[in-house]
């Protein structure tokens, strides 16, 4: 069976699919990912095969310092750009299919490869990093807030939201046309499949968000899909002898999200009385703190005393699955859910808004965190579960029932 995964987005969006790719290709089953072509090396490292949708968001999307103003314009112009990354990103979900597929896996923000799939007459499964179906259990992650309008705000403002205007649905109503499908609009087309409780798988783990009891019985909370460790990947010198060199540091990160100075990092670790380990620097930031590129989280985190990050989906699981407290410091979409199911389970303290982050509030954060033990247990007895789940099954029973 050909699988073709459609990821647009950042990193974060292709790290775990690639990892899921990987584990489906050792399964027999022949992987391509559609991705933007700054991610065709990770693609191709994980065995899969790499086609290109034209694009890069990662600017786009990049939150200025805190407190400082955005320099990209107006929410229209951030809108307009948005809708050409869509539109080119539909464009090459079509080219890839063309390439061959007998099935496709879409992520959240890519509704319009089911159009594509309509067309082809393969079938296409969901396959979400985030809980986007409108649910009583959780507000829309579009809020940008994890605060609880209540179980039946919650269920009426998701509602709306899913039916609102969104970036993909002109990309998705030009495919149609071009494709010769019937006229439908993605907000239909999502009624319609959820109508017919269609699979959608969800790269989640239960553990940390358990399955509402809302959601229809083709809705799956499958488990973390994880990015595959570099082959042949080997730490620095550096960083090996700095995390040998006294007690364990403190991971400071924030991905695609946002770009924060080194120094206010710094003046918040030193606050706290903590080494720290700074991600998007490189190189020696003084006697207690190291700046590194990209290096696994899965090889990195296990050997810290906390991680500050901004709560994406993929780092919020590497920081649980490592078994060490977080501070989350959400920026956008799904993010302050998942730094607030990381406080309401017990890891860690309650997240920083991004907006609201000065130097001090970090630093007590960050303080509370390496010195709270039972942030330290709940943060261990959370990764010992997760570690006894398994992602792919799921997705192996739903591609075999096709």
């Amino acid at each position: 069976m050909r699988v073709l995964m459609v990821t647009p987005g950042t990193r974060g969006d292709v790290a775990p699919m690639a990892g899921l790719g990987s584990r489906l290709q050792g399964m027999g089953y022949e992987v391509a990912i559609a991705a933007n072509p700054a991610y065709a090396p990770l693609v191709v490292e994980s065995g899969c095969e790499f086609r290109p949708l034209p694009g890069d968001l990662t600017e786009l999307i990049r939150q200025p310092a805190p407190g400082a103003k955005a320099a990209g314009g107006s929410v229209l112009s951030f809108w307009r750009k948005l809708s050409e990354y869509m539109e080119n990103a539909a464009t090459g979900t079509l080219v890839a299919a063309e390439a061959g597929a007998d099935v496709i896996l879409a992520n959240s923000v890519a509704p319009y490869a089911f159009d594509v799939a309509e067309a082809f007459g393969i079938p296409a499964i969901g396959a979400h990093l985030q809980p986007t179906e409108p649910s009583a259990a959780y507000p829309p992650v579009l809020m940008n807030s994890a605060r609880s309008l209540g179980p039946l705000g919650n269920r009426i403002i998701g509602e709306r939201a899913s039916a609102g205007p969104a970036p993909y649905d002109a990309p998705s109503a030009r495919l149609r046309k071009a494709l010769g499908l019937k006229k439908e609009s993605r907000a239909a087309g999502e009624r319609r499949r959820r109508r017919a409780k269609a699979t959608i798988l969800h790269g989640i783990s239960p553990t940390v968000l358990p399955k509402p009891t809302d959601w229809h019985s083709g809705l799956v909370m499958a488990g973390y899909w994880w990015p595959v460790l570099k082959p042949g990947w080997q730490p620095s010198a550096d960083l090996v002898d700095f995390l040998a060199d006294g007690p364990q540091p403190v991971f400071v990160g924030f991905g695609s999200s946002a770009h924060i100075d080194p120094d206010f990092i710094l003046e918040s670790t030193r606050r706290a009385g903590v080494r720290a380990v700074v991600q998007g620097v490189e190189g020696a930031l003084g006697d207690d703190a190291i700046g590194i590129g990209s290096v696994p989280h899965e090889w990195l985190f296990p050997q810290m005393g906390a991680v500050v990050h901004h709560a994406g989906a993929g780092t919020t699981a590497a920081g649980l699955r490592a078994g060490v407290p977080t501070v989350g410091v959400p920026v956008y979409t799904d993010q302050p859910l998942w730094a607030s199911r990381v406080a309401a389970l017990g890891a860690g303290p309650a997240p920083i808004q991004y907006k609201k982050l000065t130097p001090e509030r970090l630093g007590d954060a960050v303080k509370q965190a390496v010195n709270t033990p039972s942030y330290a247990l709940r943060a261990a007895e959370l990764g010992g579960a997760i570690a006894k789940e398994d992602g792919t099954v799921a997705v192996v029973e739903a591609l075999r029932s096709l």
